[in-house]
């Protein structure tokens, strides 16, 4: 717009200095000078990143321009937004569920949507961060940090880092504006002195009881395996017995079973007539010298008596 209004000067002076003067070349420098002047107003650059806004005498058009070269009507007037993903870093002071003071540090990346981008210029302007973005991180930080003790904030930062990072993203101005919230970081948390000394004692307290625990455990633990080895050891031997005592009975059922199975044989394979033969088979040739009965008369042999 300023350039062509220059241009329009530059035209009108070029041709009233040649009529004044009655020369040609004012006109002529005057007239290449209003026509340079003229193409760059009709031409905007829009750099990579960026969104271009056009605007004619402070009117908003319903578009946007991407990157690149642009030609334009030499009233009208862009305006470059950045489209790329941005930070803004953040400090303040927040209480914990437990009336805990801390001071919290972070930071909020987002982008604008380049689709609606005229519309956040139209109804914001260009200090868009200022007017939307940096109130509201107070009051959701805040508020999702209250949820908290100061003990599990500590232990939970990210957890509280997802939520604040979607209630952000659920803030319906911002949505309306097409302002996108990319991610959100607690990076520090500060709590008093005073807190800090009580939650070092109390870790160090934690740490003597859990380090006694495990060395009672420890002691429990090689006690019962040590009972267990005992128990084994009097079991195996008490097996140890049992197995040589079977081994004993029953070997002496087997020898019993063999010797009765052994007599059971003979018994069976004795005769009258065998016991005859195993006499006559001993007898030496000699005649008893006695023998009598209760019917007969004794008879006496005298056969080496002289």
């Amino acid at each position: 717009m300023i350039l062509f209004v220059l241009a329009i000067i530059a035209l009108i002076g070029g041709l009233v200095i040649g009529f004044s003067m009655d020369e040609p070349f004012p006109k002529i420098i005057g007239a290449v000078l209003a026509v340079i002047l003229l193409v760059m107003s009709c031409a905007s650059f829009v750099s990579t990143g960026y969104t271009g806004i056009v605007t004619t005498f402070g009117k908003v058009h319903n578009e946007t321009l991407d990157a690149g070269l642009h030609f334009h009507a030499p009233w009208d007037n862009v305006v470059t937004m950045d489209n790329r993903e941005q930070r803004v870093p953040f400090q303040l002071e927040a209480f914990s569920k437990d009336i805990q003071q801390t001071d919290v540090q972070g930071s909020i990346n987002y982008n604008i949507d380049k689709s609606t981008a005229m519309i956040l210029y139209k109804e914001v302007g260009v200090n868009y961060v200022d007017i939307l973005i940096k109130p509201r991180i107070p009051e959701v930080v805040k508020v999702q940090i209250a949820k908290y003790t100061a003990e599990n904030l500590v232990a939970n930062r990210q957890a509280a880092s997802d939520a604040i990072l979607e209630a952000m993203r659920n803030e319906r101005e911002l949505k309306d504006k097409g302002i996108n919230i990319i991610s959100f970081q607690i990076e520090n948390l500060d709590f008093t002195d005073a807190f800090e000394t009580a939650v070092e004692a109390k870790q160090v307290a934690t740490q003597k009881k859990q380090q006694a625990q495990t060395e009672q455990e420890q002691k429990t633990m090689e006690e019962t395996q040590q009972a267990e080895r005992k128990r084994i050891a009097a079991q195996a031997e008490a097996d140890v017995r049992k197995i040589n005592a079977d081994a004993e009975a029953y070997a002496t059922q087997v020898k019993a079973e063999a010797e009765a199975e052994a007599n059971k044989k003979l018994n069976s394979s004795i005769t009258e007539q065998l016991v005859k033969y195993n006499q006559i088979l001993r007898w030496n040739g000699q005649l008893p010298t006695f023998m009598g009965g209760e019917s007969t008369m004794p008879i006496l042999n005298f056969g080496g008596v002289e």
